[in-house]
């Protein structure tokens, strides 16, 4: 993959990815924001064979970033409430 490629989809995802409480609802938005990645990097020119060369399927990328984020966030909530 470009590098071009690679840091859109970085900033993309980083920009839009953030903490979902279910599951359910992690799945819903992955797929929202996959078609959304798809169509902006068609924008800039990116064809979206480039970005799945490289990293698969983005829609269980950017699942798994929001799984990440979620975990990430409850990490955080738990720690507040010990040191509460």
């Amino acid at each position: 993959m470009s590098e071009h490629a690679i840091e859109f989809l970085r900033g993309w995802i980083g920009e839009k990815v953030q903490c979902q409480p279910s599951q359910a609802r992690i799945d819903k938005q992955a797929e929202t924001l996959a078609r959304e990645c798809a169509a902006k990097a068609a924008e800039v020119g990116i064809p979206l064979e480039d970005i799945q060369e490289e990293v698969g399927d983005i829609q269980e990328l950017i699942a798994s970033r929001l799984e990440e984020a979620a975990e990430a966030d409850e990490h955080q909530q738990a720690s507040s409430k010990a040191a509460e």
